[in-house]
């Protein structure tokens, strides 16, 4: 895969760079509460302004169907972005109105505008050519470092870059370098840890990972649609019934495939989802009836981090329980600290996942943080991704 980069735009000073960003960052009290996603982007913002461009900055944040949504405005995020860029980022109340275009117009090298939320306009999600050309006409050149918000075909993402030069930022040249190497080449053993809530969210990518991985291990709430199939009991767990036969039969082609799958043993349960709930260890697959599995037990944890043991790539996605509550965080935080104490490369991908290396301060015990999401598993399952289909050679 040969993605332009921002060599290929050439001399860019006096230029004015319309440069697609992922600030879907979650805000709390009217502030940033992770700044991965900013922090992320700051290498190619810089580079740019470096080189003389005037920089336009283009997010999404939430979704708020093509409407105006007072509490999911940019301003946040440009405050924090002052910081990180120790420069003045300049905000504008629109998209492509009067003022965002008077603001761009005037722009000289070295300037940062960041535009209002993109989705504040129907025609960003539509993939509309009249706003796509409308976002086109405020700058000179295009670079999409949004690699969270490839896998969508919208205006910002594939309108824009055909209708100006283009090429790809920092952050989406790396996730596609490290995630094609995943796909085609990794160093063995090669194991995916694959977590969250809904089975039916992941199936593609655990079938398809199942073709490239040594193990499979499963935790999460999903883990227990896997153990309800073949017989265990779950209790009030969450638990999809209408997946099982899907679920039997990606299974047993795993099984042909001679992957080995390695699911929870014990788990953390309680009646309620509640900080103050009473909480016990018991079998995975002997949950009482009025109780939920909310975490991977100790025994869970050990089994899982032994096989890791020897693993050289590892693949995390994922919480292995409610992770935001911490009486049931314990098993996502062993995880993280069996991975980050690995020799393996090892890539973590998803906002829960992530959170836990952050909070353990174990950023540079990964090889890699993928700010994809959504993205990140579509690609690893082999789709092709719109926003990087765009900017192929």
């Amino acid at each position: 895969m040969n993605l332009t980069t921002l060599e290929d735009l050439g001399d860019v000073s006096g230029k004015k760079v319309f440069v697609r960003v992922d600030f879907n960052v979650p805000l709390s009290g009217g502030e940033v509460a992770d700044d991965l996603r900013l922090r992320a982007a700051v290498p190619t913002i810089l580079d740019l302004l470096d080189a003389g461009a005037a920089v336009i900055l283009a997010s999404h944040l939430g979704r708020p169907r093509g409407k105006v949504d007072e509490a999911l405005r940019l301003s946040p995020v440009a405050a924090h972005l002052n910081d990180l860029l120790a420069r003045e980022v300049r905000t504008v109340p629109d998209v492509v109105g009067p003022e965002a275009r008077s603001a761009c117009s005037g722009m000289s090298p070295g300037d940062v505008v960041l535009l209002e939320n993109l989705r504040f306009e129907p025609g960003e999600e539509k993939n509309d050519p009249a706003f796509a050309q409308a976002l086109a006409d405020l700058a000179d050149l295009y670079v999409d470092d949004a690699f969270g918000a490839a896998h969508r075909a919208h205006a910002s993402v594939v309108g824009v870059p055909e209708l100006l030069p283009h090429a790809g930022g920092r952050l989406l040249v790396r996730e596609v370098a490290v995630l094609s190497n995943l796909l085609e080449d990794p160093d063995r053993p090669y194991v995916a840890i694959i977590g969250g809530a809904k089975v039916s969210d992941k199936l593609g990518t655990i079938s398809s990972l199942s073709a490239r991985v040594d193990r499979l291990l499963i935790g999460g709430a999903m883990a227990f649609t896997l153990i309800a199939a073949e017989g265990g009991s779950v209790g009030d767990s969450l638990c999809e019934p209408d997946r099982f036969e899907e679920v039997r039969e990606a299974l047993r082609l795993i099984s042909e495939r001679g992957v080995e799958v390695i699911l929870p043993v014990d788990v953390i349960a309680a009646q309620d989802v509640d900080e103050e709930a009473e909480a016990s260890v018991v079998p995975a697959a002997e949950i009482p009836e009025g109780m939920k599995g909310l975490d991977i037990g100790p025994a869970s944890v050990s089994r899982f981090a032994a096989a890791l043991g020897d693993a050289r790539t590892i693949l995390w996605n994922g919480p292995m329980g409610v992770f935001e509550i911490p009486a049931f965080a314990e098993g996502t935080k062993g995880i993280a600290e069996a991975i980050g104490g690995s020799h393996a490369f090892s890539v973590v991908g998803g906002g829960d996942s992530l959170r836990a290396v952050r909070e353990l301060n174990l950023e540079d015990s990964f090889g890699h943080l993928s700010t994809g999401g959504g993205a990140s598993l579509e690609f690893l399952e082999g789709r092709v991704l719109p926003g990087i289909e765009a900017l192929e050679t």
